[in-house]
C-alpha cells in the first residue's frame, strides 16, 4: 500500500511541474500587446517599437532629434498631450518616405477629441503643416464632438474630400482601442476601420481633382501632389495614443 500511495504521490508531483512548466514558457512568450507580431510579420516594418522615439520628429523640425514638446512614449505608447493647434504640433516618421504602401495602427483617443494620419508629407519651411502637402485619414471623435461636423470631417473620411461610408460600421468607441489602415497605390487609395472599408478612390482621377479645386484645398496648390512622402501623425489639441504602428511597401 505504501508503495502504491509514493507511486501515486509522485506522479501528482511530476504532473504539476510539467503544467507549470508549460504556464511558465507560455506566459514568457505571449507578446506585449504594443508590439504583437502578425503571421506575416517579415513583411512589415514597425516604426514604433513602444520603447522610444526612434525616428519621430516635429515636422519641419529637421535639426531636432526625438519627440517635440506635447508627445511622451506612455505605457508602450506614442501619446499625444494635446497640445497642439491647426499649426504646430504634428510630428513624422523622418527615417524614410514611402510611395506605396500598406499602413496599419491603433489608436484610441480622449472623448470629443480630434487627430489625423497624414501620408505623403512634403518638408519645406513654406508648408505651416502636414496637410498643405499630404491627405489626411480623418480620426475624431464624430458623436461626440462639440462642433457640428460636415460629412467630409467625420471619422474614416479621406479629410475635407471623400465621405465615409458607415452601412457595414458601428461607429466606434473612441476611447478604446481601434484600428486603422490605409492601402496607397497609383491608382488606388482605400481607407478602413476596424476592418471595414470607410472610403475607395483614385487619386488620378478628373473627379479627384474637381474636388481638390472646388473644395477644402482649393487654396493649397500642393496638396496631394506628392507621390511620396512622410507619415504623420496630427496633434490636434486631443489626447491620443498611437501604438502597432506598422507599414509594408507596395
Amino acid at each position: 500500500m505504501k508503495r502504491i500511495l509514493f507511486f501515486l504521490a509522485a506522479s501528482v508531483l511530476m504532473l504539476s511541474c510539467k503544467n507549470n512548466e508549460k504556464k511558465e514558457v507560455s506566459e514568457e512568450t505571449v507578446p506585449n500587446k504594443t508590439t504583437q507580431k502578425t503571421q506575416n510579420d517579415s513583411e512589415w516594418t514597425y516604426l514604433f517599437n513602444g520603447k522610444d522615439a526612434e525616428g519621430w520628429r516635429g515636422y519641419n523640425d529637421k535639426e531636432g532629434s526625438g519627440l517635440p514638446q506635447g508627445w511622451v512614449i506612455e505605457d508602450g505608447t506614442l501619446k499625444s498631450l494635446g497640445k497642439g493647434g491647426d499649426i504646430g504640433g504634428d510630428i513624422i516618421y523622418a527615417k524614410e518616405k514611402y510611395g506605396n504602401f500598406d499602413l496599419s495602427l491603433e489608436w484610441k483617443l480622449s472623448p470629443q477629441g480630434n487627430s489625423g494620419v497624414f501620408y505623403h508629407v512634403v518638408e519645406d519651411d513654406k508648408y505651416e503643416a502636414p496637410y498643405f502637402t499630404g491627405p489626411e485619414y480623418q480620426i475624431i471623435d464624430s458623436e461626440n464632438f462639440p462642433e457640428k461636423l460636415e460629412d467630409w470631417q467625420k471619422i474614416g473620411a479621406d479629410y475635407g474630400m471623400y465621405v465615409p461610408d458607415y452601412k457595414n460600421l458601428d461607429l466606434p468607441d473612441v476611447t478604446n482601442w481601434n484600428t486603422s489602415r490605409i492601402r496607397v497605390t497609383d491608382d488606388k487609395v482605400t481607407y478602413w476601420l476596424n476592418g471595414q472599408k470607410t472610403v475607395e478612390f483614385d487619386p488620378q482621377s478628373e473627379e479627384w481633382q474637381k474636388r481638390k479645386e472646388e473644395g477644402k484645398w482649393k487654396d493649397y496648390p500642393d496638396y496631394g501632389n506628392a507621390k511620396t512622402g512622410y507619415i504623420g501623425l496630427q496633434d490636434h489639441g486631443s489626447e491620443i495614443w498611437f501604438r502597432n504602428i506598422k507599414i509594408k511597401k507596395l
